[in-house]
């Protein structure tokens, strides 16, 4: 191994205690893909392998491979029903007058998006498509025996898996990682004996081309409904043993040493209308040409320079037990049953920004519900796009963990969102601007879903657009700001003050609205509000950025302080709706109208004190139980209500192990055996917004004050975190003690100014010459 590489791999292990710490680990294979199998990724592709002892599993999917869409059926038209805006006035005026049962049926009819379902599509959602597994590689060693010392490993400090055990005497490892730079994934195996393999590639979809050319397993195949091309290829030319090939099968004879550099493309572009990249091939061609002139060791210190560069910006650490000598899987059954275990929260805090940096790299497609992860040609809920909380919360973590790179394929899904969603906003309600509805695909479909209440979420586009906001705030990076998020932001803030209508008390409400997943048709749902006041807030800061004074700038301050505020109903609750009838018994996951709180700001406990019991009243009247995002969501919002305990209460509940396989909306939220988070199904959204609530614990930006421990809970009595980010481009470093701040540092711009809240006080600080400025 080159010095350069050795090097690195010494530092990165100076500390064996350090890196078992950050490693999941297990003493047999996985049997179940979406509860044990293990997750790797290079940002374009997810793999999850199982370590079988005969056969190793490797799955894997490209994150633009998507069935449905315009080469789906002719008439896709992105969901719109054209002039369907018509209807519009119609159905305010039936609220208006207290019909809600003939309003709501005449959105039901008027005001759902439009696609194509049958037999001859993919999955059960027709032209809207999914997104697809590409396929699965099998590798079969020819050996026999009883295995022993088997072990099963994901370190989080290098992004390395391995795979060890003995046979005979003999002993067997393979080291699994998906390296960003090269665009490749790499499967190393390795053995102490010369070994036979099998390897084989099979997949759903219809196939073009299968053969083994100059040392490079090709497969080329095609999406069935829509006839989307792919190819994946797998370069066998770094072995000591000998190949063959024959009826789609290659064997390697001898060896003690593969490396297999595994590329994937697909024939998708992020570009409305047409989607396509008829070139998508060269880079495959591309990819394997230039690792052709690396070795293995070079491969392995490439991934390592770049991965660490992201992973090591932050570390955590709490004082108290932790069991990392125990496998992973009975390590978090021990934690539900009340073992206290800081280590495997810090574990879960880590294996969420390891996810991060595998699933979201620049210039790779934006993760979706399970990330890059899917092994499903008919996934639940299509492994999509959700505007209504859940591809929000898989990106909350970027800026916060200082990953803001990982942030940008999510910033720029959201650009490709703004034609199709303009036109989805002319249609269906006459508005300008654009809107995003609660599913959206690859293809530019932005209009309400097919079914009602849970489709019809006009205020996708205003939250999407608060991302684009948090990355200039985080990051000060003006040139973003003024060249992209300004003018995307603008467009959604244009879409509301059409939108908005005035009630009986001159205030400006959504109508019709409804209240994601939850209760009928409303004169006004909160959360509607609470989005428009947002996005227009944010129009408004953008603006004194960039110097902007115009009518645009003028109109948005005046409809933002006009729109309907957050109102506190009869049993204390902030009431999900404008009309006060919420129920105190109901216990549903959803709690959007908490919108305000977090990650908006409008409701706070120092500004808004009233509002924010409102807001605690309503929490503790839904419960603690809930699907696995939901019980993540409310990690953040005790967090922000300053209440530790409570937050810590719903980490634990999140980490509940969960081995059921079965899709579930109600409270059987928590985690699989791989740390996945269970909806269940699997969802990324839970692993993320679990991640965000442990950085609320511990800072808060939002107010404009950097506010240190704002939620502590007694079990982390005492702890370090190094690396988080703070708004305004400050980074922070927090040691504590016995609940207290005993130092800390904050990095930054030479001579920036702000204020932080250290142990509950607050004081103004300027950076040094330097750019810092400790405590």
């Amino acid at each position: 191994m080159k010095l350069k590489a050795l090097a690195l791999l010494i530092s990165l292990s100076a500390f064996s205690q350090q890196k078992k710490e950050l490693t999941l680990w297990y003493t047999e294979p996985a049997t179940d893909w979406m509860t044990e199998a293990l997750p790797i990724g290079n940002g374009y592709i997810g793999a999850m392998f199982f370590g079988g002892i005969n056969e190793e599993h490797i799955q894997f999917s490209e994150g633009t491979l998507w069935s449905g869409g315009p080469d789906s059926n002719p008439n896709y038209n992105f969901g719109i029903k054209e002039g369907a805006y018509k209807y519009l006035p119609e159905v305010r005026a039936l609220l208006k007058e207290g019909k809600t049962r003939e309003a709501d049926q005449l959105v039901k009819a008027k005001f759902t998006g439009a696609i194509e379902t049958g037999p001859r599509y993919n999955s059960e959602f027709g032209d809207y498509g999914a997104q697809q597994t590409m396929g699965d590689f099998y590798i079969k060693l020819n050996h026999s025996g009883e295995p022993s010392n088997y072990k099963r490993s994901l370190d989080l400090k290098t992004g390395l898996a391995e795979v060890s055990y003995t046979v005979n005497n003999e002993n067997y490892k393979r080291t699994y990682f998906g390296n960003y730079p090269s665009k490749v994934m790499v499967y190393h195996f390795e053995s102490s004996v010369a070994t036979n393999y099998e390897i084989r590639f099979k997949t759903p979809h219809a196939t073009i081309k299968e053969a083994l050319e100059d040392s490079v397993y090709i497969f080329q195949g095609k999406v069935a409904d829509n006839g989307m091309a792919f190819e994946t290829r797998i370069s066998l030319k770094k072995t000591d043993g000998n190949l063959s090939y024959k009826n789609g099968v290659v064997y390697v004879e001898g060896a003690k040493n593969i490396t297999l550099e595994h590329t994937a493309a697909t024939s998708f572009e992020l570009s409305y209308p047409k989607y396509k990249n008829p070139r998508f091939k060269k880079k495959n061609i591309e990819a394997l040409d230039a690792v052709a002139k690396l070795s293995y060791d070079d491969l392995i210190e490439e991934h390592l320079l770049d991965y660490s560069n992201l992973f090591n910006r932050v570390s955590f650490s709490l004082e108290g037990e932790s069991f990392s000598d125990v496998p992973t899987n009975q390590r978090l059954k021990n934690y539900v049953k009340g073992n206290q275990d800081a280590g495997l929260e810090s574990l879960y805090f880590q294996y969420g920004r390891y996810l991060m940096i595998s699933g979201s790299r620049p210039n790779t497609m934006s993760m979706h519900l399970q990330g890059k992860w899917n092994d499903a040609t008919n996934p639940a809920w299509a492994a999509d796009y959700h505007s209504n909380i859940n591809l929000q919360m898989i990106y909350w973590p970027a800026e916060l963990t200082n990953l803001s790179e990982c942030h940008e394929p999510f910033l720029e899904y959201i650009e490709s969102l703004v034609e199709p969603g303009k036109l989805a906003a002319k249609e269906f309600f006459n508005a300008d601007g654009w809107m995003v509805n609660t599913m959206c695909n690859a293809f530019g479909y932005t209009s309400p879903g097919w079914g009602i209440p849970w489709g019809f979420f006009p205020g996708g586009a205003g939250w999407f657009s608060q991302h684009l906001w948090d990355h200039y705030d985080f990051t000060n990076n003006k040139q973003f700001l003024e060249d992209t998020a300004y003018p995307i932001m603008k467009e959604s803030a244009r879409f509301w003050i059409s939108y908005l209508t005035e009630d009986e008390n001159g205030k400006l409400v959504s109508v019709p609205s409804y209240s994601p997943e939850h209760g009928g048709i409303s004169s006004g749902a909160s959360m509607d509000h609470q989005i428009a006041w947002d996005v227009l807030n944010n129009c408004v800061k953008a603006a004194k950025v960039l110097g902007i004074e115009d009518d645009f700038t003028r109109t948005a301050l005046r409809v933002r302080d006009n729109i309907l505020p957050p109102q506190i109903g009869s049993w204390g609750q902030l009431q999900e709706w404008k009309e006060d009838v919420d129920d105190p018994n109901n216990k549903h996951r959803h709690v959007s109208h908490l919108y305000a709180l977090h990650p908006g700001n409008q409701i706070s406990t120092i500004e808004t004190p009233e509002l924010a019991e409102a807001v605690r009243v309503s929490l503790n009247a839904r419960g603690d139980g809930g699907s696995g995002w939901s019980r993540a969501w409310k990690i953040n919002f005790w967090a922000r209500l300053n209440d530790g305990n409570r937050a810590h209460k719903m980490l634990n509940q999140l980490l509940t192990a969960v081995e059921t396989k079965t899709i579930s909306m109600d409270n059987s939220g928590g985690t699989y055996a791989n740390l996945l988070c269970a909806h269940p199904p699997i969802q990324l959204d839970g692993n993320m917004g679990g991640v965000s609530g442990i950085v609320e614990m511990l800072l808060q930006s939002q107010s404009g004050i950097i506010e240190l421990l704002p939620a502590l809970p007694d079990v982390w009595e005492s702890g370090e975190i190094k690396g988080l980010k703070a708004r305004g481009g400050f980074e922070v470093d927090i040691k504590w003690n016995n609940g207290k701040v005993v130092a800390g540092l904050i990095k930054g711009k030479p001579f920036q100014k702000g204020r932080v809240k250290v142990n509950n006080k607050v004081k103004p600080f300027k950076l040094n010459s330097k750019g810092t400025y400790s405590f």
